[in-house]
């Protein structure tokens, strides 16, 4: 890449000239150079309209050094003319996608880049314009580059904005023009770690060195001094060095390049202050770089430099089997030169080298496939990159995304959207979330009073669907509480679970008040009528078996502690013996079909068997049903689950026989129900309430206690699931119950 565009020759005006264009067309077919002149001659007279109506870097100036930075990294025909056409349209000329003039002059693709590359122009402009103090936060600055990376559909659109604000550094730094310090910290912050994400090494560090020369003037001066007043010295090392390792690897039959590697400005003043080291501290300011073959020459290359030189020790890293997050490999070493001083030598492949400089835009070569040019491909290493750059736009952290993600984990993560707030603070929300979900998501009792909302300054519906780079400003009332609308799923008011969650805690703890209010209520009217107001109402709820005077309001309102048993404390009567098991126990009613014959069971295809439920599974209508046949007892009827059936009938498989239920109308059928609770006093007495209020006959119960937790075991005769299920529900209520099922 040149350091500035270069003057107006023959065929163009400047500062499109014959060079400029030549560098431009680098690495584009004869039918892609020509797309791209007739793209340059439809933009000059917008830009002869524009001149002069800027202050600094005129639009000619930017679009023809942003197309040269994006020929220097190589990129394809349509995004080097989507940038040279970006600066001559405005956003209202292209409000409309289909009938915009790029469109209907070069194609959806290129209308696409375009579009692509002034959303995210808009992005920047209102971060920079944002009052809010957390907007430049680091984790502020993370989630920017992931909603810039977000509202690129297309990384290419990313491409050309990095490429265009190292373009704007350039200008600045060419023209001695100050930088403003917004715009500085904004590439420290945002663009430049983009681009090392990315890979893109040389716009990293170019970016990093220009926004540092204006944001730290003296600091920058003062390392670049100590640079050269060492340049001589370590220029000679350097030399001497690389004729020493050329010779070892030619000795080898190694081919390789050996090159110094520079080392920048930035980096340098970064690493003395991350790690308070000194200038003179720093072992990396001389280090060369070996470029070889292939990898397996790499770690030859390795052995080679530590037979040179002393290695030193824990300053071995191993970026080709353990890559970066970002891409990079290579393999890195530290060694001592014969003075005892240490210096970096970096071992890489071609393709590694190639890879290190231009990240993501090195597997972006595009070639024609058709005979016109008319369709293009990536090359093959494009393909196998796709899984990686999809990563990137999911990145929450620089930790690299596990490799056995499959595409479907990586098209949920990459789904997330980015809205602003007015004060441009970004805010992460999942695909389809609305402005309520926003709401919740900026502060729960902003949440609750959601009354409105504006989209990029329109009024619009709370059920809205929200998309990246919006802004969105609620209007909200000075009270209240959400509406129940909220959690009807079709009307699409919320797509967070958090939000539902917060929306449901609400209503909850408005039940809860409400019924508190309302036992409370109850309490005070039952202690009038018994004379007893002055009781002391902590105590007599602990006397009931309650925690607190809340939970007995709560237990009084939801009928299930009756106001007889209140009156009933302060009665104080001799205590009411607790149930026993045996007590509980009845006979089977006459029509149990435990011991009435068939028991509303069909033998298909025989008549008058005599059958009986098998008490290993307890079957009862309507459950799927079969028979086996016994020896002098009859048919032995089993649930189809049954384990012992299924072993009985692997055993003996000609004694299964097809049954099916008759008319059960005038029969009940022993279930056993499981019941698990925090054992209290009472908890037998309330089920037992439940089965009789239900007209449930128990025939067997069966009740261990064990920390504080009890298991039950009821046998009951029930006239069919629809009994049963209601038996259930009922058990379910009771005060410390935890679990009720059938067995």
């Amino acid at each position: 890449m040149n350091d500035s565009v270069p003057a107006a020759q023959a065929i163009f005006p400047a500062p499109f000239g014959e060079a400029w264009q030549s560098l431009a067309d680098a690495g584009l077919s004869a039918s892609a150079c020509g797309e791209l002149r007739q793209a340059l001659a439809w933009a000059l007279p917008r830009y002869a309209r524009q001149a002069g109506e800027e202050e600094g870097e005129s639009l000619a100036d930017h679009a023809a050094g942003l197309v040269a930075i994006l020929a220097g990294l190589q990129v394809d025909g349509h995004t080097r003319m989507a940038a040279l056409l970006a600066m001559a349209v405005t956003d209202r000329e292209l409000a409309v996608s289909a009938k915009d003039p790029v469109t209907l002059q070069f194609g959806a693709e290129v209308g696409r880049l375009v579009r692509g590359y002034r959303a995210l122009m808009r992005l920047g402009q209102v971060t920079r314009d944002a009052s809010d103090s957390s907007a430049g936060s680091g984790a502020q600055s993370e989630m920017l580059r992931k909603m810039l990376l977000a509202m690129a559909a297309d990384l290419r659109i990313v491409l050309m904005r990095l490429a265009s604000r190292l373009q704007t550094l350039r200008w600045h730094a060419q023209h001695k023009v100050p930088l403003p310090a917004s715009l500085a910290r904004e590439t420290l912050d945002l663009y430049a770690p983009l681009a090392n994400r990315l890979g893109i090494w040389q716009i990293k560090w170019e970016m990093e060195d220009t926004a540092f020369r204006f944001l730290e003037p003296v600091r920058y001066k003062e390392i670049a001094r100590l640079l050269e007043e060492k340049r001589v010295e370590r220029e000679a090392f350097i030399a001497h060095a690389i004729e020493r390792v050329q010779a070892a690897l030619s000795a080898a039959g190694i081919k390789a390049d050996v090159t110094g590697r520079p080392k920048h400005i930035y980096s340098i003043w970064n690493k003395m202050r991350t790690k308070h080291m000194d200038f003179a501290q720093l072992y990396d300011l001389r280090a060369l770089r070996i470029i070889v073959d292939d990898i397996r020459t790499c770690f030859t290359a390795l052995g080679l430099i530590h037979s040179l030189w002393t290695p030193v020790p824990n300053e071995f890293d191993d970026y080709i089997t353990r890559p970066k997050p970002n891409g990079y490999r290579s393999l890195h070493t530290v060694v001592y030169d014969d003075d005892g001083r240490p210096f970096e030598v970096q071992i890489r492949t071609q393709e590694m080298h190639q890879f290190a400089e231009f990240g993501m835009a090195a597997h972006w070569r595009y070639k024609e496939a058709g005979a016109k040019g008319g369709q293009v491909a990536a090359d093959s290493d494009y393909d196998r990159k796709l899984g990686w750059i999809r990563q990137l736009l999911a990145w929450k952290s620089d930790v690299q995304v596990d490799d056995e993600l499959g595409p479907a984990a990586l098209d949920a993560l990459d789904d997330n959207i980015y809205v602003l707030t007015p004060q441009a603070r970004v805010i992460e929300l999942p695909p389809g979330a609305t402005p309520v979900d926003f709401a919740y998501q900026v502060h729960t009792d902003l949440g609750h009073r959601c009354r409105g909302a504006r989209v990029d300054g329109a009024m619009v519906p709370l059920n809205t669907r929200l998309v990246t780079g919006q802004t969105v400003e609620i209007i909200a009332a000075k009270s209240g509480g959400p509406s129940r609308d909220w959690l009807n799923p079709q009307l699409g008011y919320l797509a967070s679970q958090r939000s539902r969650a917060k929306v449901r805690a609400w209503f909850n703890a408005i039940d809860i008040q409400e019924r508190i209010a309302q036992g409370q209520a109850m309490l005070e009217k039952e202690l009038q009528r018994l004379g007893k107001t002055a009781a002391n109402l902590d105590q007599l709820a602990q006397q009931l078996g309650f925690a607190c005077t809340e939970d007995l309001y709560i237990a009084l309102a939801k009928d299930e502690f009756s106001l007889r048993q209140v009156a009933g404390a302060f009665e104080a009567p001799a205590p009411e013996p607790e149930p026993t098991p045996q007590l509980l126990e009845r006979a089977s009613l006459p029509e149990s079909a435990a011991h009435a014959g068939k028991g509303g069971v069909l033998v298909v295809g025989v008549d008058s068997l005599l059958t009986q439920l098998a008490k290993c599974c307890r079957p009862a209508p309507p459950d799927r049903i079969v028979g086996f046949v016994t020896r002098g007892r009859g048919v032995s009827i089993h649930r189809h689950d049954c384990k012992s059936f299924r072993a009985l009938a692997a055993r003996e498989p000609e004694r299964v026989i097809d049954v099916t239920w008759g008319d059960t109308r005038e029969s009940v059928y022993p279930v056993d129900i499981v019941v698990l609770a925090s054992d209290r006093h009472g908890l037998l007495r309330d089920i037992s309430e439940v089965f009789a209020r239900q007209r449930i006959n128990v025939v067997g119960v069966n009740t261990q206690s064990k920390q504080m937790q009890a298991r039950m075991m009821f046998t009951a005769e029930v006239s069919d699931a629809e009994h049963l299920d209601r038996a259930l529900a009922g058990i379910r209520e009771v005060n410390g119950v935890l679990e009720a099922c059938r067995k």
